[in-house]
């Protein structure tokens, strides 16, 4: 209990006296104050985290000491004593005006130990969010993004010093570490912040769409082609492109691409001229780019086109403490946009989140974090409102567990995890490939392999 401090108020010197001595050697450190207008004083100067006390005082009575503490010092757990007279007051001061707890006298102190730790508990908690608050609004944020980690200061200071000029940035990093929030803080802080920004995922769509999303096609330039439509080129004119999961394009296609970015001139499918673009291009991979130079999936050319900075985002486990900063500011976005009473968590439940490994990154904590937020009923999020997954409880074997027996190929381990995760993701494929973190090419390779294999049902 070191470090947490109670002041302890009553008018009658025996009562406050053998009640901080019964606490302090409950292992608080403790102080006391005579009436309301003494504790106030005493509040500013020792910093309780909970204020236990008497309600019929002169010079400020207890409800009057908590309407106070409810405007000056809203962190600060109230606990109150009351005799008969005043119970209704006292109930009514814990539903409505945010006491933490009221005890009638004589008081069981065996109850009271429980409710003191608990408010103890509650008053830190609410402490440490305030701090997290405070830290986001000085220098927690930066853009879109949030951390205050050495490494994440580091890609602070590269997309400070690229966001000004014209050329092409390459972001690598995992899933879910944050790669389009970099491309669009960089747009942001750039001279074409208020000119369009552009994102389209190499891997999402179909080869044979590809060049048509990129460049736009004409009408009648192919079958299905019923109108003219302008390309992603055309779309972010004087303003910035984001090419995400770069490593998935066809690679025949990148050697057009290459020539857009060098000559900055696109040519609509089955149009007979070329036209100006003047767009600034930022990649993207969750590949090592040389990695995928030598197996074949990404130009080298186009490799050292792009890679003229390269901003490396670190994986979530690399700067855990930014995890706190990180989930302060998720709760205040989601609690708003759910319209949900979350705006706390726990220590407990906080130190769960630094212990996890968080394999999908900050996608992964936030999606968490949601789920907290959506079905947390009170102001704090708890253990319990966190994924099993995170938590290390086991999940349901029906539900979200796939049986492997022991000396199943590892073909038919990984045929059987595609399809269940498919299932359970309702056939979306986009969201399945994102779980098992492989592109949505590779998933309807795989896919179309087994249908060849003779699984007609699956579409």
């Amino acid at each position: 209990m070191s470090g947490q401090r109670v002041l302890i108020v009553d008018d009658e010197e025996p009562a406050r006296q053998g009640l901080s001595e019964l606490v302090a050697g409950w292992g608080y450190e403790t102080e006391t104050a005579a009436n309301g207008r003494e504790a106030l004083e005493r509040v500013e100067t020792f910093a309780p985290l909970v204020v236990i006390t008497d309600v019929i005082m002169p010079n400020l009575d207890g409800f009057q000491l908590l309407n106070q503490l409810r405007e000056e010092n809203p962190d600060t757990a109230v606990i109150l004593l009351t005799g008969q007279g005043s119970v209704d007051a006292a109930i009514r001061s814990v539903k409505e005006e945010g006491a933490f707890y009221y005890f009638e006298k004589p008081i069981d102190m065996r109850k009271l130990q429980l409710v003191l730790r608990k408010a103890s508990e509650y008053s830190s908690t609410r402490r440490e969010n305030e701090l997290l608050r405070r830290q986001l609004r000085q220098y927690g944020a930066f853009g879109d993004m949030v951390g205050n980690s050495e490494a994440m200061r580091e890609v602070y200071t590269l997309i400070e010093q690229v966001a000004p000029s014209a050329v092409s940035v390459l972001v690598t990093g995992e899933s879910g570490t944050g790669k389009e929030m970099v491309a669009r803080t960089i747009h942001k802080l750039s001279p074409r912040e208020d000119r369009p920004f552009i994102a389209i995922n190499c891997a999402a769509v179909p080869e044979t769409l590809m060049e048509s999303e990129l460049f736009g096609h004409e009408r009648g330039a192919f079958t299905g082609a019923a109108d003219r439509r302008m390309g992603c080129f055309e779309l972010a004119n004087t303003g910035t492109l984001l090419l995400d999961e770069i490593a998935e394009m066809p690679f025949l296609l990148q050697a057009k691409l290459l020539r857009v970015l060098e000559d900055k001139k696109v040519r609509r499918l089955g149009a007979a001229r070329e036209m100006d673009v003047d767009v600034r291009v930022i990649a993207a991979t969750n590949k090592d780019p040389f990695r995928a130079v030598q197996d074949g999936m990404l130009r080298e050319d186009l490799l050292y086109r792009l890679n003229v900075i390269t901003i490396d985002l670190p994986p979530l486990r690399d700067h855990r403490e930014d995890v706190p900063l990180l989930v302060q500011h998720m709760i205040d976005e989601l609690r708003q946009r759910h319209n949900k009473s979350a705006r706390l968590i726990s220590i407990e439940a906080m130190e769960v989140l630094l212990d996890y490994h968080w394999p999908g990154n900050v996608r992964e904590l936030r999606n968490a974090i949601e789920r907290a937020v959506i079905i947390c009923e009170a102001e704090q999020i708890e253990k319990r409102h966190l994924p099993p997954q995170i938590t290390g409880q086991p999940p349901s074997p029906s539900a979200d567990a796939v049986m492997i027996p022991i000396g199943m190929p590892l073909n038919e381990v990984e045929r059987r995890i595609i399809l269940c995760t498919l299932a359970r993701s309702d056939n979306n494929k986009t969201r399945t490939a994102e779980t098992l973190n492989i592109s949505l090419k590779t998933l309807h390779n795989k896919l179309k392999a087994y249908r060849k294999a003779g699984e007609e049902q699956i579409d």
